[in-house]
């Protein structure tokens, strides 16, 4: 299929099919006009994409892990458990960005607790 039908098929746009492309993510044949070509088995290689980057995976992590992952239709799994480590390394990764971002959320919630209400005297510039 070319890539008009591929992208509706996939739900995502030809503009970052073409950056799945670029970050060899995906590896569509080519037709002799240069048309991209697009199999069913690209489909489930954008889905098992789509999942790792809702993840929190970035490109280059999905890269390496993608090709060793087995997607049955409902879930996608390493398809050995020498990709725990990679796995497990992006979700430390991942816990120490949500604990920055729970710190940063109780330093607002310091900021906020610590304003004066309203109409006591506040400088004019608020």
């Amino acid at each position: 299929m070319r890539m008009g039908e591929f992208a509706r098929r996939t739900g995502v746009s030809q503009r970052l099919l073409r950056y799945y492309e670029e970050q060899g993510l995906l590896r569509p044949s080519r037709r002799p006009s240069g048309y991209r070509e697009y199999t069913e088995d690209d489909v489930v290689t954008v889905r098992g994409i789509r999942i790792l980057l809702a993840a929190g995976l970035g490109t280059a992590t999905i890269a390496e892990v993608l090709p060793c992952m087995v997607d049955d239709g409902r879930t996608l799994a390493p398809a050995c458990s020498g990709m725990l480590p990679d796995l497990e390394r992006e979700r430390a990764r991942i816990d120490a960005a949500v604990a920055d971002l729970l710190a940063a959320r109780d330093r607002l919630d310091g900021v906020i607790a610590a304003t004066a209400p309203a109409g006591s005297g506040a400088p004019a510039a608020c």
